[in-house]
């Protein structure tokens, strides 16, 4: 898809100015980093990277969140704020050409985060509403900060958390951190005797000591490389993670949570009966009323809540992603049209000084221009 027909972009930027937005144009060459820290090195084999004059590793805009958000704290412009965008984007995908058009809005700053989740996800369903009215659509929403106060409830080590929460909605990798964590396995060290000793004794002092020893046997110094302090922390780090594990119970407890898979309407009462198998169930409660509550606005944004699925095992995989995430995809088919969901820590992490919360989605137009053609075929 190298070009949207005119009727069509029209009714999108109709649409999209019909939600008090500001239209925003974004450069398509970028700075390759943020996408690379924000989605992984696993993004690199799958965008179109180049080199400035200066060295800079620069790429074809692969999406408009971060760059939307990049331009937003660059520009110190006051907050709230509504941005849309229509344009081109630039990665390889399983299906489908790697030079496509998105659409989306991304609202940024606004305080009561129920509100704007439950605006965002209206949006969105207004729109393939809109350009398709006769296929049928399945939306599914998840919630990144349920999933990660069930996982702190658990008592695993923080290293744990961050990697069971950088898999979440990954198919197969959460599973099989999950089996890791079920199977207790020999941890073994390639190390000295004197600093294996330290580090099973958990002697941080001693560890130290035989680090720095074992240093200057072989001639390292600080100055070359990590402090024996450095090595130490790392090495006491590494310990703790390979000797984390969850009981049967506890594993039964997550994967109960991982099932729950029911109409939205129903979703706040199934997490507080879900609380009620923790030991300490009082630790989901904000979190639980914090659903609770955009479910609430939802409703009164007229979205019909038994049409829509919570999943409790539904992630997206990027690391910026902090609640409430969402799909939309034609009845019957895999590929989602609309994707999207909240991001409070991103503007931080692009330079903002001070916390921004924000929420969007994207649209992919090509699969939403195949579904308004289809005429709801094949998808009811």
């Amino acid at each position: 898809m190298t070009s949207l027909a005119h009727d069509f972009a029209a009714q999108l930027l109709a649409f999209l100015d019909s939600r008090q937005t500001e239209r925003i144009d974004i450069p398509v060459i970028q700075p390759a980093d943020p996408f690379l820290d924000m989605a992984g090195e696993s993004l690199r084999g799958r965008i179109f990277l180049t080199e400035s004059e200066t060295g800079e590793t620069l790429c074809l805009r692969p999406e408009f969140t971060i760059p939307v958000c990049r331009d937003h704290v660059a520009s110190g412009l006051s907050v709230p704020r509504r941005y849309a965008y229509l344009g081109e984007v630039f990665r390889q995908r399983r299906a489908g050409g790697s030079e496509f058009f998105q659409a989306g809005i991304e609202d940024i700053g606004e305080t009561d985060t129920a509100s704007a989740d439950a605006r965002s996800l209206a949006d969105a369903l207004d729109l393939v509403t809109t350009i398709a009215p006769a296929t049928n659509w399945r939306v599914t929403v998840g919630d990144q900060a349920v999933f990660e106060a069930v996982v702190s409830a658990l008592g695993l080590p923080r290293g744990w958390r961050h990697k069971l929460a950088r898999a979440f909605g990954v198919n197969g990798h959460i599973e099989a951190l999950i089996e890791t964590l079920g199977h207790p396995r020999a941890v073994s060290h390639d190390l000295p005797d004197t600093v294996a000793a330290a580090l099973d004794d958990g002697d941080a002092a001693g560890l130290i000591d035989a680090i720095a020893g074992r240093m200057e046997e072989l001639g390292f110094t600080a100055a070359s490389g990590r402090s024996a302090g450095e090595i130490a922390t790392r090495l006491i780090e590494q310990s703790i993670l390979d000797r984390a594990r969850l009981s049967a119970d506890e594993i039964a407890v997550l994967r109960g949570f991982l099932g729950i898979h029911v109409p939205l309407a129903e979703a706040a009462q199934a997490l507080r009966t879900f609380a009620d198998r923790l030991d300490d169930g009082s630790a989901m409660e904000a979190v639980i009323a914090t659903f609770a509550r955009r479910v609430e606005k939802l409703a009164e944004c007229g979205v019909a809540l038994d049409q829509v699925t919570y999943d409790a095992s539904f992630g997206r995989a990027l690391d910026y992603y902090t609640g409430l995430v969402f799909e939309i995809a034609a009845l019957g088919s895999e590929a989602p049209v609309v994707g999207g969901g909240r991001y409070d820590r991103l503007l931080t992490l692009l330079g903002a000084g001070q916390a921004i919360p924000g929420v969007g989605f994207s649209v992919w137009l090509d699969r939403l221009e195949a579904a308004r053609d289809s005429k709801g075929e094949g998808v009811a």
